[in-house]
């Protein structure tokens, strides 16, 4: 008789975290572990439907505090690892990763691993910043492994006393997950197909804003760069969902450049709207990693971003793309006047950023930095 698969459970939040940064891996690891997401969904066929052989337990894990929700999940966490004896329990994002951790714990589960993929509390002030940082400090904590999707993030990290270096990993040169380069290629069809969509010229050079808008991404920054610019071919794409009314201010501040705006809102089909541009902007003012600079390059955009931990890993500054400032708008309006004025530049960090994205962070690389890992820790 075969022995049976060791198990793994995988902890998230939201379903979008395992969406956005798990599938590849899960499908790999699937092959060799017997694997189970717990995650805060409505469809537990989700990852089924997907050609994923994972059990899914849905479990409705809040993203803000919620003292009697939170300690029915963390029971309920103590519950199955008790029950099922997982070798290894795997959680991501900050609420998952406090519940699954201690839960793993107490259950004495041998090998626990959190995924930081960024911090809210960078830019938070006073007893916020403590709290906050006090929770990634005791996941840490209760963690056996904890992996970082950037080497300056985990620097920051420590440095901050938050993690110990014995205990962090960084696989290659960053990111969770890497880029899938089927999906994210150049595509000149997406390029036609979507400037006649949306009545952009093919000549205009089309900027694109691709995430969530909100104020830690720096939006109403970029916007206001935007609105200072005077040249009749440039462009800017805003595609993401508004999580605070920001379309209306981005238009406020740009009352006389609507015409040369387009709001796309959430879109399953990123690439086709990368495709259509010229270069990414991402002004944000925390990020982990910045895996959207990763995909944008992948389809041959360079970026300007801001110069913080994270992003300054997913950016060679003046090789395959800029840095500027976090805040500082004029920066912001150099780095597109920049861009507009000097098309042989562009069109050198855009090679030199596919080339960087295919040689260093293919999906399929940083799934087999995964399966190593796992493969290192729990015999099969």
């Amino acid at each position: 008789m075969l022995n049976p698969k060791p198990k793994i459970y995988f902890v998230a939040t939201v379903e979008f975290a395992v969406n956005a940064f798990l599938l590849s891996h899960l499908e790999r690891l699937s092959n060799y572990y017997d694997l189970t997401v717990i995650v805060n969904t409505s469809d537990p066929d989700f990852l089924i439907k997907q050609g994923i052989i994972a059990k899914v337990i849905p479990l409705k894990i809040s993203r803000v505090i919620s003292i009697a929700p939170d300690f029915f999940c963390l029971l309920y966490l103590v519950y199955l690892f008790l029950k099922d004896r997982p070798v290894a329990v795997h959680s991501i994002t900050p609420k998952s990763g406090l519940l699954a951790m201690a839960a793993a714990f107490f259950a004495r589960i041998p090998l626990r691993v959190h995924t930081f993929t960024g911090q809210v509390w960078v830019n938070a002030k006073g007893m916020r910043r403590y709290f906050l940082r006090f929770i990634d400090f005791l996941i840490a904590k209760l963690a056996t492994f904890n992996i970082v999707d950037s080497p300056s993030q985990k620097d920051f990290l420590v440095k901050q006393n938050v993690l110990s270096e014995k205990k962090s990993i960084v696989f290659g040169l960053g990111s969770v997950c890497g880029v899938n380069l089927e999906r994210f290629t150049p595509s000149v069809d997406s390029f036609n197909a979507v400037r006649r969509e949306l009545l952009i010229p093919d000549d205009a050079f089309v900027f694109i804003y691709l995430g969530r808008l909100n104020k830690d991404k720096g939006v109403l920054d970029l916007a206001e760069a935007f609105s200072r610019l005077n040249n009749d071919l440039a462009y800017m794409l805003i595609v993401g969902p508004d999580e605070g009314c920001f379309v209306g201010q981005i238009k406020s501040l740009n009352q006389a450049h609507l015409s040369r705006m387009r709001f796309i809102g959430l879109t399953h089909e990123p690439e086709r709207y990368l495709a259509a541009s010229n270069a990414l902007c991402l002004p944000s003012y925390r990020e982990g990693f910045g895996s959207v600079i990763i995909e944008a390059a992948a389809v041959g955009l360079p970026a300007i971003a801001s110069n913080i931990y994270g992003i300054s890993d997913a950016i060679l500054d003046q090789e395959t793309g800029l840095l500027h400032q976090a805040g500082d708008v004029d920066a912001i309006r150099y780095c597109l006047e920049r861009f507009l004025s000097n098309p042989q530049e562009v069109a050198l960090y855009s090679t030199a950023a596919r080339s960087r994205v295919v040689k260093e962070f293919d999906s399929e690389t940083l799934t087999n930095y995964w399966l190593d890992f796992y493969m290192s820790h729990v015999s099969t």
